[in-house]
């Protein structure tokens, strides 16, 4: 699993022109999902998620969490986070987890997020998502499993 994580000062997700997901200060996870791919490997990226240490302390070094900051959660599954870009010049989707499987883990981790952080709203998984975001810094990672 992958997650393009970004530190923002807020963003939206919209579905044909209605938000379905918003936050505000938090970071906008985007998730890709492979073949393989497991609940624990979506527990293991979670606890990262949740604990990574990308928001400035009152030194001004990245020490402290979403959870310590009470920021909110943005997920959204993105497969093509899943591509091989690494051979000619269009990528290869044959490493992304079958549509049925990444839907699951992508809604296994949604829920396990609910159960650990305060404020987590999501995408619509499949569909034709418009993203709208101010990336705060600009901070942005790819976390791996």
């Amino acid at each position: 699993m992958r997650a393009l994580i970004q530190r923002v000062s807020h963003a939206k997700v919209e579905v044909d022109q209605q938000i379905v997901g918003q936050i505000n200060h938090g970071l906008l996870v985007f998730i890709g999902v492979e073949k393989g791919d497991r609940t624990d490997d979506a527990d293991r990226l979670l606890h990262k998620i949740l604990a990574y240490r990308v928001f400035s302390d009152d030194n001004q070094k990245m020490n402290l969490s979403v959870a310590d900051v009470n920021g909110g959660l943005l997920l959204v599954s993105q497969f093509t986070l899943a591509a091989n870009t690494q051979k000619g010049l269009r990528p290869s989707f044959s490493s992304a987890a079958p549509p049925s499987d990444g839907e699951a883990l992508y809604h296994y981790i949604v829920e396990q997020a609910r159960q650990k952080h305060h404020t987590v709203a999501t995408g619509r998984f499949g569909a034709d998502m418009k993203v709208q975001l101010l990336n705060d810094g600009p901070v942005t990672f790819l976390l791996e499993t």
